[in-house]
């Protein structure tokens, strides 16, 4: 794009060239790569010791693992073109097709390998037959049958209003509600689906039923069990690669500093070059470093945040924002365990296990079994040695059902004893304390966004307010949807308008 080469250059004011990022998830650091290809003298803050946001990392038994987003959704090209940018397209890999299973309140099943949110698009596959039975296979069939506005013409929709409609309540229960669960940490209730699946509701007006409309989404190109991509070596390889590259590019880093505050500084502002001409006074950030306080200024600002933080920073400056503070995001546990069973070579539930809300015995929501599911860092582990990775906590059920806990701040102890008793109920094999070579907790709090029904609306009227603020964008998960291919998407899309509306001032 030759507008990013010049878009900064076209303001005499030295501080129109410089660019304050306040967040360093990947939205925050995708922001300021995008920037300072444009000429922009850039500049990030975030409050966390370490870059990435969710996209974190951690040790456990000597192995670099992720901490937290292992994959990303492959229906658009959006993380892939990225990985390429950074010179990572090498690394990218699928995940064992084996696929999933679901644990049902009357066992296990594999899970449905062509369906997106639990969503079949072939419901003769075996697998569909075995979750829904004869009566449940026969009510999804309807499907077919009924008119494409069934489900498509209200204003919003829950995943589950249009699931319940179109296949029934059957599929809703025993497949959407635990892929929802696990992969957003969600009651299906809640969930906007235009959010999470964007494009579904479309696609079952033009491809007539809600399966062919998934089928659709699932054919480009992918194969059973490719949804979702990754890296080899981790996730988090994609934040190092990104960090290294903006370090190189003289981007200033600055981790580990918490913005108090935003504003604008009318004593800074730029004399104005024409009589009618008068810009807008610069922006203004406060931040705190331990003891040592600072501050910094610049024209342009993009707050990359979580919602509640970035309309509390902006509340001052902008508070038409206010009314649209979203509530955070659940509170999530995930409990990593490194063991040495070689029972567990055989994948007993492929590359891991959806639990269905309404299981009893079982308190995690989901179970990934790493080594079986990526072919490298089963390699990198060797036979016997076994990475599994489970999450506790739900939106839209009350904290102490989601996990009991002995504390208000679970300690290791608290949690691991009932990861290793989930483990070995879902996979069939015991998992013990002896066969335990490493455990660690990550502890997501508020940080996964929650896209509630008439979140998307309120979202775009968020984005419409501050792009009526002269230098000011918002970008992040809690704007774009989860998932590293909504935020990469959307936060280029920002960023890119950004950069061609301060080309025209």
């Amino acid at each position: 794009m030759e507008h990013r080469k010049h878009a900064a250059k076209q303001h005499s004011h030295p501080l129109a060239q410089r660019a304050v990022v306040v967040g360093g998830g990947v939205s925050g650091l995708l922001a300021a790569k995008d920037l300072q290809a444009a000429g922009f003298q850039v500049v990030v803050y975030d409050a966390a010791s370490s870059w990435g946001g969710c996209v974190s990392h951690h040790e456990v038994a000597g192995v670099v693992l992720d901490g937290g987003a292992e994959s990303f959704a492959t229906r658009t090209t959006a993380v892939a073109d990225l990985a390429e940018e950074l010179g990572l397209a090498a690394k990218i890999v699928t995940p064992n097709p084996a696929g999933a299973w679901v644990w049902l309140p009357d066992g296990p099943v594999p899970l449905p390998r062509t369906g997106i949110l639990g969503i079949p698009a072939d419901l003769n596959a075996p697998e569909v037959r075995a979750a829904l039975g004869a009566s449940g296979v026969l009510r999804a069939a309807l499907d077919a049958k009924m008119p494409a506005t069934i489900g498509t013409t209200e204003a919003v929709s829950s995943v589950a209003e249009l699931v319940r409609a179109r296949m029934g309540k059957r599929v809703l229960e025993r497949l959407v509600a635990p892929v929802v669960g696990g992969v957003h940490s969600a009651d299906p209730e809640l969930l906007d689906v235009d959010m999470v699946a964007p494009g579904l509701r479309a696609g079952i007006r033009e491809h007539g039923s809600l399966a062919a409309a998934v089928a659709a989404q699932r054919a480009g190109g992918s194969k059973p069990g490719s949804a979702v991509g990754g890296l080899m070596g981790g996730m988090y390889t994609l934040v190092t690669a990104l960090v290294e590259q903006l370090l190189a590019a003289g981007v200033q880093m600055h981790a580990g500093h918490r913005v108090k505050a935003i504003y604008r500084d009318p004593a800074e502002a730029a004399a104005p070059t024409e009589p009618l001409s008068a810009p807008a006074a610069p922006w203004k950030v406060d931040w705190g470093h331990g003891t040592e306080q600072g501050s910094d200024t610049a024209s342009l600002l993009v707050v990359a945040t979580d919602g509640p933080t970035a309309v509390k920073l902006l509340g001052t400056e902008l508070p038409q924002l206010v009314p649209f503070a979203p509530a955070p995001g659940p509170d999530i546990r995930l409990v990593t365990l490194v063991v040495d069973v070689p029972e567990l070579d055989s994948a007993p539930r492929g590359t891991g296990v959806l639990v269905a809300p309404g299981v009893k015995g079982v308190k995690a929501k989901a179970l990934t079994h790493a080594t079986s599911k990526w072919g490298w860092l089963a390699d990198s582990t060797g036979p016997g040695t076994h990475v599994l990775r489970l999450s506790y906590g739900r939106a839209g059920v009350k904290r102490s059902d989601a996990v009991r806990l002995t504390a208000a701040t679970p300690t290791e102890e608290d949690l691991v004893p009932t990861a290793l008793a989930d483990a070995s109920t879902l996979l069939g094999i015991e998992v013990t304390e002896a066969d335990l070579l490493g455990a660690d907790i990550v502890r997501w709090k508020g940080a996964l966004p929650f896209a509630a029904v008439g979140h998307q609306a309120k979202m775009a009227q968020v984005q419409a307010l501050a792009a009526a603020v002269p230098g000011l964008a918002l970008t992040g998960g809690w704007l774009s949807g989860n998932g590293l291919a909504a935020v990469v998407a959307g936060t280029r899309r920002t960023i890119g308008t950004l950069i061609q509306d301060m080309a025209k001032e």
